[in-house]
C-alpha cells in the first residue's frame, strides 16, 4: 500500500514571500510542501479573522504547519482553528515572554505607529523591519525575497506583533530559534532547539541545517 503523503505548509515573516523557503527540500515521497503567501488584511481585522481566512487555504487535513517569524505567530494563531499534525515555528516566539522588551514597551507607548512605513519602497528599511538587518551586499537577494511592501499591511503586522498576548502555547510545538537572532533574542528564548550561529534570516542562509533535520522532526 503506497504511504499516504504528510502535507507540510510554510509560512513566511512578515513583508516576506514565500521564496525564502526555495531550498527546503524534504524527501518527496514522505512529505508534499506547500507554500502560503500573506495577503493586504481588510480594514480593522484581527490576527484571529486573518488567521481563519488563511485557513480556507489550506486544502488538507492535518497539515503540518512551519512558520517563521511573523508567520509563526500566525500558524499558531491558525492552529486554535483547526487541527494539525504539528507545528513548527522558526525564528518567531511562542509567548509574550519571549519578546524583547522594546516591543513589549511599543505596546504601552504606541510608539510602534509613528514607525515610517509610508517608506516601503526603501528596501533598507524594509530589511530592518523584516529581518533585523540591512541589506548593504545582498540587495538583490532581499529584492526577490521582500515583496510585501503595502502601507496597510506592514502598519497591521507591526501592530499585531506589538499587542500579541499568547501565555500559553501548544505543549508538543516545535521552536527553533538562532542564538544570533537579534529580532527576537535568544536570551528571551524558552524550550527550543538551538541553532548554533543562526540569525534571524537562518531559513535563508542555514537551509542545509533545516534540510537535515525537519524529516525527522515533522516525523517524531
Amino acid at each position: 500500500m503506497m504511504q499516504k503523503k504528510i502535507h507540510v505548509y510554510l509560512m513566511p515573516g512578515m513583508a516576506a514571500n514565500s521564496s525564502i523557503f526555495k531550498n527546503i527540500k524534504l524527501p518527496g515521497d514522505q512529505f508534499e510542501i506547500h507554500r502560503l503567501e500573506w495577503f493586504v488584511p481588510d480594514k480593522g481585522m484581527s490576527l484571529e479573522a486573518y488567521a481563519r481566512k488563511m485557513n480556507t487555504l489550506v486544502e488538507h487535513n492535518d497539515p503540518v504547519l512551519i512558520g517563521v517569524s511573523f508567520g509563526g505567530m500566525l500558524i499558531q494563531e491558525m492552529a486554535r482553528h483547526m487541527p494539525v499534525r504539528k507545528l513548527v515555528i522558526i525564528s518567531s516566539v511562542k509567548q509574550r515572554s519571549e519578546m524583547p522588551k522594546r516591543l513589549i514597551f511599543a505596546n504601552y507607548t504606541k510608539i510602534h505607529k509613528l514607525l515610517p512605513t509610508g517608506m516601503v519602497n526603501n528596501l533598507d528599511l524594509l530589511a530592518k523591519y523584516a529581518f533585523g538587518e540591512t541589506v548593504t551586499q545582498r540587495l538583490e537577494l532581499y529584492k526577490e525575497y521582500l515583496s510585501v511592501k503595502d502601507k496597510y499591511y506592514l502598519d497591521w503586522s507591526i501592530d499585531q506583533i506589538v499587542k500579541w498576548q499568547q501565555k500559553e502555547y501548544k505543549p508538543d510545538i516545535v521552536h527553533i530559534h538562532g542564538d544570533k537572532d537579534v529580532v527576537f533574542p535568544f536570551q528571551y528564548i524558552k524550550g527550543c532547539i538551538p541553532v548554533k550561529n543562526g540569525t534571524h534570516t537562518m531559513i535563508i542562509h542555514r537551509y542545509k541545517w533545516f534540510n537535515e533535520r525537519l524529516p525527522a522532526i515533522i516525523l517524531d
